[in-house]
């Protein structure tokens, strides 16, 4: 009698998730808050945020088409093998939710990935976790594997590359252009810490701006950081408004026209931190400092971007076979 076929392989797609609505903007707060709900102040300037996009974000349609479209990518390679499955980490369905329907579906092994190319203590890690704890607790406990990061998998830079040069194309005639490679800032406490996120941002800035050729066509180019946090501890920095208004003042005192194309290079989709934080916030000050500003089209749910992501979890899940045959060889 032969042995019943393996199940397959679980891949749990993670995000932070956005209220659907706006009546569900202060849950979705607090909860963001750990259980500590938000002044009225603090409600009124997120609800404000979100009306002046449109009254939600459009991040749950967006993350849903990612996870359709790098699901497709997988079943094209290797048909029947993943069993694929999204979470969020404030909205429901919930990562536990997530976890435990790939447990009880009889997968071999899960594969734990968020939509967000860098590691970060603070993000990423968090996730990941929240999974690894959900999946320990079910009666299968199917064995957990991490994809830490995926900045570097094969073709991301080159991705987001492409909307750099294509939006550079868009500007008007400058004497200065300078792009902005940006990503969420975090408390400056994790750069004490030893927390690779900062090191991995400015690692995929360079390799965009390599992709772009940005030095060989003598565009500037730097890291900022935005969407910063509103408590009293520092944040990683510089943060972009701040930038922007260092490159308005010095194209003043030289007499020259800037412009700027912002490249959110931590960001996979539009939601509120690109839509308001850059496309509100940001042009706003540039416009007051007398820049022009454009900003790269988000990835979204780009098949090239489903398929560089589906490729870091095949490779992931490979790698997990190799292991766990090497480790049963040894243990022969």
């Amino acid at each position: 009698m032969s042995a019943p076929a393996p199940g397959p392989v679980g891949v749990l797609l993670m995000a932070h998730g956005t209220p659907a609505s706006p009546s569900e903007i202060e849950a979705f707060y607090t909860r963001i808050r750990r259980g500590s709900p938000p002044s009225p102040e603090q409600l009124a300037d997120l609800v404000r945020r979100y009306e002046a996009i449109g009254g939600t974000s459009p991040l749950a349609s967006r993350s849903a088409a990612q996870v359709a479209g790098i699901a497709a990518a997988l079943d094209a390679a290797e048909p029947g093998v993943y069993l694929v499955r999204f979470g969020a980490k404030h909205t429901e369905p919930f990562i536990e939710d997530a976890a435990f329907e790939l447990a009880t579906a009889g997968v071999r092994r899960v594969v734990g990935l968020v939509l967000t190319p860098h590691r970060a203590s603070m993000g990423s890690d968090e996730y990941l976790e929240r999974a690894e704890r959900a999946l320990a607790s079910t009666t299968r406990q199917p064995p957990f594997v991490r994809v830490p990061q995926w900045y570097d998998a094969p073709g991301f830079a080159q991705l987001l590359a492409e909307r750099v040069r294509a939006t550079l194309g868009r500007l008007h005639p400058a004497d200065r252009t300078i792009v902005l490679f940006t990503a969420h800032s975090l408390p400056q406490r994790v750069v004490t810490a030893g927390d690779p996120y900062p090191g991995q941002v400015a690692a995929s800035a360079a390799a965009v701006a390599e992709a772009a050729g940005l030095d060989a066509a003598g565009v500037s180019w730097r890291v900022a950081w935005q969407s910063a946090g509103r408590t009293p501890e520092p944040w990683i920095g510089p943060d972009l408004l701040q930038v922007l208004r260092e490159i308005g003042a010095s194209s003043r005192d030289a007499r020259v026209r800037s412009a700027v194309v912002v490249c959110p290079v931590g960001f996979v989709s539009d939601h509120l931190e690109v839509l308001y934080d850059v496309d509100v916030e940001a042009r706003g000050v540039a416009e007051a400092e007398g820049l022009e500003l454009a900003r790269t089209p988000s990835l979204d749910a780009d098949p090239g971007f489903c398929a560089v992501v589906a490729g870091a979890i095949a490779s992931t899940a490979a790698g997990a076979v190799r292991t766990a045959a090497s480790e049963a060889e040894g243990a022969r």
